[in-house]
């Protein structure tokens, strides 16, 4: 049972007149034996609680940022319902201080009717949000009292990522289908694959005629040349400790998925084949042989869930498995740090088996507040930020060099800039025939 505030009001009001008129047991039990036995009747007059019946519909996914409405249908088999109910969901489903406006509804039932609630979410983290428990407070007819009781009624909402980089992909699908030969005549250079043979033209390249077609007719014939397609790009996500880092408001593994979504998008509509894995330790997640229609898809359900792990990246079991998914040459994005211990002691060794076969990039999340700090020099404390600044820099520039010198291709981007400079990264390597 609980007892409502208007319970609480009227024997503070029939309390009044018994301490200044008649202040003894007599008054006391005048007043509250009625009140006592309107809060009885009020109790049994409530409808129950227990006899109630839920069901769920709504979204079952929504992109991280966006809102997502779940509907509760409450079917009344009892008497008429008058309740207040509370639609339970952890925290990080709203906005802070949203919540109790968000989850809490009131509502009248008749008896044999059903009433349909809807509770809009507003997640604040990637992963899964799980339903808890459906709280319900049923009032008598007076108000005085209300039977209280919860119901378990399971529902899932999937956040995805945000996928900020989306803006990029018009402008990097255009210079896809220039290199494509959609919107430019292509010309030695811009591919290696042969598309077909066309007239020449003056300002063609001289090295693109073809001299056996055109002895075979009486115009000169000169090759024309398309980025190579059907190729395969295996995108991996580092998941260990470095990834945890936050840079400005989101960790280093944010702003990785979001440069793999954009990448996908990219490659995919180029007509490669993308697959994804995440690893540290272990494998987190994957995305295999999937059609170039579900692989975007597939990747943003997989990347939904993942968080990151606070342990050492074992570098070798990621090659290893890298190269297990990898049978063919391949263009294998590595998305991790460019921390020096990590890279030296665990990365550079297993270089050999990854570009011996294929060709790596490898990705990294910069932090510009590095670049702030190394700006400053007003005071003594300035100095000494700017020298750490200095060094951190100076670590990074070298690790990349280690990086190149063994033949990767390495790009070192703020959050902002890592998606739109992978996959203009991505399109220099298509374009030079390097996947």
């Amino acid at each position: 049972m609980a007892l409502t505030g208007r319970t609480a009001l009227l024997a503070a009001l029939g309390s009044l007149p018994v301490g200044i008129l008649a202040p003894s047991w007599t008054g006391m039990l005048a007043v509250n034996a009625p009140l006592s036995l309107a809060i009885l009747c009020d109790y049994a007059l409530a409808a129950p609680v227990r006899t109630l019946q839920f069901t769920r519909s709504g979204d079952t996914s929504v992109r991280l940022g966006d809102a997502a409405e779940v509907q509760l249908t409450v079917t009344n088999p009892s008497r008429r319902l008058r309740a207040q109910l509370r639609d339970a969901w952890p925290p990080s489903s709203w906005l802070p201080g949203t919540e109790q406006a968000s989850s809490r509804h009131r509502l009248t039932v008749p008896a044999g009717e059903r009433r349909r609630l809807t509770t809009v979410l507003r997640p604040t983290r990637r992963g899964d949000r799980l339903a808890e428990r459906i709280t319900v407070r049923s009032y008598g007819p007076l108000g005085l009292a209300a039977r209280q009781g919860g119901h378990e009624v399971p529902w899932t909402v999937r956040v995805l990522p945000p996928f900020a980089s989306r803006k990029h992909l018009p402008s990097r699908l255009a210079r896809l289908r220039e290199l494509d030969g959609r919107t430019s005549v292509l010309t030695r250079g811009e591919g290696t694959e042969f598309d077909s043979l066309r007239e020449y033209v003056p300002g063609d390249d001289t090295r693109s005629i073809d001299w056996r077609a055109t002895a075979r007719q009486t115009a000169v014939a000169v090759r024309t040349w398309r980025p190579e397609r059907d190729r395969h790009v295996l995108i991996v996500l580092d998941t260990g400790r470095t990834s945890a880092g936050r840079v400005g408001d989101v960790p280093r593994l944010d702003a990785s998925m979001d440069a793999a979504l954009l990448l996908t998008a990219l490659a995919s509509r180029a007509g490669d084949r993308v697959d994804l894995l995440a690893y540290d330790r272990r494998l987190r997640a994957q995305v295999q042989g999937r059609s170039a229609r579900d692989v975007l898809p597939a990747v943003v359900d997989a990347l939904a869930p993942l968080e990151p792990e606070l342990v050492e990246t074992d570098a070798r079991g990621l090659a290893a498995t890298a190269l297990s998914r990898a049978p063919r040459r391949s263009l294998i994005v590595l998305l991790t740090g460019l921390d020096a211990a990590p890279i030296e002691e665990g990365l550079l060794p297993a270089l050999p088996q990854l570009t011996q076969r294929h060709t790596l990039l490898v990705a990294s999340v910069a932090d510009p507040h590095i670049a702030r700090m190394a700006a400053k020099r007003g005071t003594v404390e300035g100095v000494y930020e700017a020298a750490a600044a200095t060094q951190t820099q100076s670590q990074r520039t070298r690790t990349a060099d280690q990086l190149r010198r063994h033949g990767v291709t390495v790009v070192d981007a703020i959050p902002e800039n890592l998606a739109p400079a992978l996959a203009d990264t991505y399109l220099a390597l298509k374009a030079a025939g390097r996947l």
